[in-house]
């Protein structure tokens, strides 16, 4: 005999604030504060609006890449030249951030990060949360979030011209090939992109989505292989990426505003 269908009449209903005694507190609080220190960080980065191009070696830090400004400082713009004339006190990040930003946000994993640490719904699984209602992602704002696959799109505009930032940085001090710190962060920054943006779902279900016999389609079927490997470490890259692309912004920063020099490897 089958047992009788269940329905949910709401949430669960929790007699106490939770049952765990295990310190369930700390991954949120970690993530809180980890995205929180990355938001500030952008903040004040794109509003500094300088310190972004080292002409020697080709450094173009990141949060200004590509730089699509008529304001942005010669050589900094590349191959895409400065399409969108603005006024010189808004920061040229401002074209391209809002498209790069919507990617991670909209993203499943970061989803699940800031519902947790911003908005405790959820905190934790098992600990009840203060909000008395749930809609889920049906209205606005949060119905916005079914845009990540366009976003995904912007975002592989975005690690191409990454790329290409970082295949132009090496450049030597005689204008020959060279290689310094700052390049080799760049090509780990760039690797760590790419495996974030290919490991997200929406290009998961692009390459391997509506196929009935992945055996008629082979190379989708190990396209899709090598992109549901990379999804299996998505928090990972979505934080390794993060992390590398504020470090390789703060490192350009550094070099182009005179703190120290670049230590080259090559030339």
């Amino acid at each position: 005999m089958s047992a009788p269908p269940t329905t949910a009449t709401g949430r669960a209903r929790l007699s106490a604030r939770t049952l765990r005694t295990d310190r369930w507190w700390l991954p949120p609080l970690a993530t809180f504060l980890g995205l929180s220190a990355f938001v500030i960080y952008g903040l004040i980065r794109t509003f500094m609006n300088q310190w972004y191009w080292v002409p020697e070696y080709h450094y173009l830090a990141p949060f200004f890449s590509p730089c699509l400004s008529d304001t942005c400082i010669p050589g900094a713009s590349h191959f895409l030249g400065t399409p969108f004339p603005l006024p010189s006190w808004i920061p040229p990040p401002v074209i391209v951030l809002p498209f790069v930003l919507g990617f991670r946000l909209t993203c499943y994993y970061y989803r699940k990060a800031y519902y947790r640490s911003f908005w405790v719904s959820p905190p934790a699984c098992a600990v009840s949360e203060p909000h008395s209602r749930y809609t889920g992602e049906t209205r606005f704002p949060l119905i916005m979030q079914n845009v990540h696959r366009y976003f995904f799109y912007a975002a592989l505009l975005v690690a191409l011209v990454l790329t290409y930032d970082t295949v132009i940085a090496f450049q030597g001090r005689d204008g020959g090939f060279g290689i310094g710190l700052g390049t080799i962060l760049m090509v780990i920054n760039v690797v760590l992109l790419w495996a974030y943006t290919l490991g997200c779902h929406s290009c998961r279900h692009l390459v391997g989505g509506r196929i009935n016999h992945f055996s008629k389609h082979p190379v989708r079927y190990w396209m899709w292989t090598q992109v549901t490997k990379l999804n299996s470490r998505h928090m990972l890259l979505a934080w390794a990426s993060l992390i590398s692309v504020a470090v390789v912004d703060l490192y350009v920063m550094l070099i182009a505003g005179g703190f120290f020099a670049d230590p080259r490897l090559i030339n």
